[in-house]
């Protein structure tokens, strides 16, 4: 079972990320002067997922070996 939750965090990590580099695109094409903010809000949001995802899939990994 652990297993199978540390591969939907995997699952729902790629598709977060995913989304918040689709919708950054969109507000750097509908204003680009605000490039450089939209672009480093991405990558710390991106960052705080990705944590996020590692800390989940690791737990889960753990309760299958626990």
């Amino acid at each position: 079972m652990g297993a199978l939750g540390a591969g939907i965090a995997a699952l729902g990590a790629g598709l977060g990320i995913g989304l918040i580099g689709s919708k950054a695109t969109e507000s750097i094409a509908r204003q680009p002067e605000a490039a450089a903010d939209i672009r480093s809000a991405m990558i710390l949001t991106a960052a705080f997922v990705e944590g996020a995802a590692l800390f989940a899939i690791i737990v889960g990994l753990l309760d299958k070996l626990l």
